[in-house]
């Protein structure tokens, strides 16, 4: 998985996110000297938790022939300074025509996102410097 991001000239902060054939726009708020343009680095972050944790609750109840009816996740956290833990507050919506064996299944694999368990696990950074010309 690739994702590369391009500085535009449009503001301070926008980059052009690219990702496969799909470009994002990522800008600070206009509090943090942005102009808001897209979301911020941050958001994204927890939109890629909420949205995985979405899809991989989804595509469980597919593989079980459930009809979960609508299905909302939300995600919230702040940034901890290096060295203490960040706290991810997870809010699941469901149905509440689930049962409850099927609400607590749903539940447990909500946590078994991919994203998730990324987070939640060891992460090591490997990083380089490219020179390219001035363009």
């Amino acid at each position: 998985m690739k994702a590369i991001a391009r500085r535009t000239d449009r503001g301070p902060y926008i980059y052009a996110i690219t990702i496969r054939d799909h470009e994002l726009t990522i800008d600070e708020p206009l509090k943090d000297g942005g102009q808001d343009q897209g979301p911020g680095p941050q958001e994204v972050l927890a939109a890629s938790l909420a949205s995985c944790t979405a899809i991989t609750m989804d595509m469980y109840a597919q593989r079980k022939g459930w009809d979960i009816g609508p299905l909302e996740v939300e995600c919230e956290y702040e940034s901890a300074p290096r060295g203490y833990s960040t706290f991810f507050n997870l809010t699941l919506r469901m149905s509440d025509h689930l049962t409850p064996d099927q609400r607590e299944r749903l539940e447990a694999i909500a946590a078994r996102c991919p994203v998730h368990r990324t987070l939640e696990g060891p992460v090591r950074f490997k990083q380089r410097v490219e020179l390219t010309s001035r363009a």
